[in-house]
């Protein structure tokens, strides 16, 4: 990975905190294992003063980043408390926003989440589990769109980080399109206006990932706190 993924506009810092941030839920920087910011800023091509500006910041806002004074710094494992708090916001909101979209999304808005789904869909079949992360939060993100409550849902991005990685796991290890037939219902419901359905399925759809705690344990025992 280099600098030509750097975005238009995107200062240094910047780019080290999206990347640092992508690869953590991604899970390519793995829970618990340490972080080198020199090797990092090498590999995406910048110095490593925004590096460690970057550490810093997901430290400070969502401490998924753990620095020890003088001995270095490492990926924070999987603190299931965390996910659960990360978790327990994203309920909180998405409930409301699926009912508020029962009420404000257009027919276009309906046509765009049923063609991303479709994708997701296509994606998960053809083994691309990165681009079905990329449109569910996509289409969770429209949710929010729709309902006119985009700094809500930035505000709400610091801390689900804990919770997106549960969801690449789910991704990753479960393979099944549970979770895409959790989109499917969800969006239904939003197009049928039944606003009582949308808001129970978006919550038994974020509470998932607690079915397969055990799954994930075994399979990946040092990625727990």
């Amino acid at each position: 990975m280099n600098a030509q993924g750097k975005r238009s506009g995107e200062t240094a810092r910047e780019y080290a905190y999206r990347m640092i941030r992508e690869q953590v839920i991604s899970l390519e920087l793995k829970p618990g294992e340490a972080f080198n910011d020199m090797e990092f800023a090498a590999k995406i091509g910048v110095s490593r003063t925004p590096v460690r500006e970057a550490v810093i910041q997901l430290s400070e806002e969502s401490r998924i980043i753990e620095i020890f004074p003088q001995r270095g710094m490492r990926i924070a494992p999987i603190d299931v408390e965390l996910v659960e708090e990360a978790r327990s916001l994203r309920v909180l909101l998405e409930k409301q926003i699926a009912g508020m979209c029962c009420e404000m999304a257009t027919e276009e808005d309906i046509k765009w989440l049923q063609e991303n789904v479709g994708l997701q869909e296509f994606y998960m079949e053809n083994s691309r589990p990165e681009m079905v992360m990329q449109l569910d939060d996509e289409m969770h993100h429209k949710l929010f769109m729709i309902c006119h409550r985009e700094l809500t849902y930035g505000m709400c991005q610091k801390l689900a980080i804990h919770y997106d990685r549960i969801r690449s796991l789910s991704v990753n290890t479960v393979k099944d399109n549970t979770i895409i037939e959790d989109h499917r219902k969800i969006i239904q419901f939003i197009a049928e206006h039944k606003k009582e359905n949308a808001m129970a399925q978006m919550e038994k759809h974020l509470s998932r990932w607690q079915l397969n705690e055990g799954k994930f344990r075994q399979e990946f025992p040092d990625y727990f706190k």
